[in-house]
């Protein structure tokens, strides 16, 4: 039979919910699961590799990305472009890989008007209060940035329903669990699979 196409994993959720080092926990638990690598008009920071940190691009070739509807979703963040390249996700996909993009949540809902088939995962905190703690926690946030970054919260959650799944980041290596067990379900559907059936039988005929 055929190999399966690879799922497009996209986990999202509010500023301080822990996505980074969910993905990262999760990577380690499946080095098999590629990541995302974005675009950026950005220089280069020492020890960073061209398509493994960024792809590095100058703003004229990333307009141009922009234009051709090359980007499944991209945002402009103090000066520089950054973006998710449609092609490097969709090559990995067929070659039957998993690829799993790591993203804020006006960027998911981009990427699922343009790719509505990925999986789409909404990393939640356990409450609001604990949400507060842990940017309370990092110590580089300002009392207004705080707030402003709660009140963004706030509307970010209400989007909730647009995911698929709602993983609460309460402890790490069990919302890392309950993500391998969202992948080992998806990759189980019946729409997955039952066309490779077909063309088997088909061929046997």
């Amino acid at each position: 039979m055929e190999k399966d196409k690879g799922l497009l994993l996209v986990l999202s959720g509010p500023s301080g919910v822990g996505k980074g080092t969910v993905c990262k926990a999760l990577r380690e638990k499946m080095p098999e699961l590629i990541y995302s690598v974005s675009a950026t008009t950005r220089s280069a920071r020492v020890g960073e590799e061209e398509g493994v940190n960024y792809f590095f691009k100058g703003r004229d070739e990333f307009q141009r990305m922009i234009e051709q509807d090359e980007l499944l979703e991209w945002a402009e963040y103090v000066g520089n472009y950054y973006g998710t390249p449609r092609r490097f996700v969709a090559d990995t996909l067929a070659s039957g890989k998993d690829v799993i993009l790591e993203i804020e949540v006006q960027g998911a809902l981009q990427v699922k008007e343009k790719f509505p088939e990925g999986v789409f995962l909404f990393l939640a905190p356990p409450d609001l209060s604990e949400l507060e703690s842990r940017i309370v926690g990092r110590g580089s946030e300002s009392e207004e940035t705080i707030k402003s970054r709660m009140e963004m919260a706030r509307t970010e959650i209400e989007l909730m329903d647009k995911y698929d799944y709602v993983v609460v980041n309460d402890y790490i290596d069990t919302a890392c669990d309950k993500i391998k067990a969202i992948i080992a379900a998806e990759h189980l559907k019946k729409d997955r699979q039952i066309h490779k059936y077909r063309k088997w039988i088909l061929k046997e005929v």
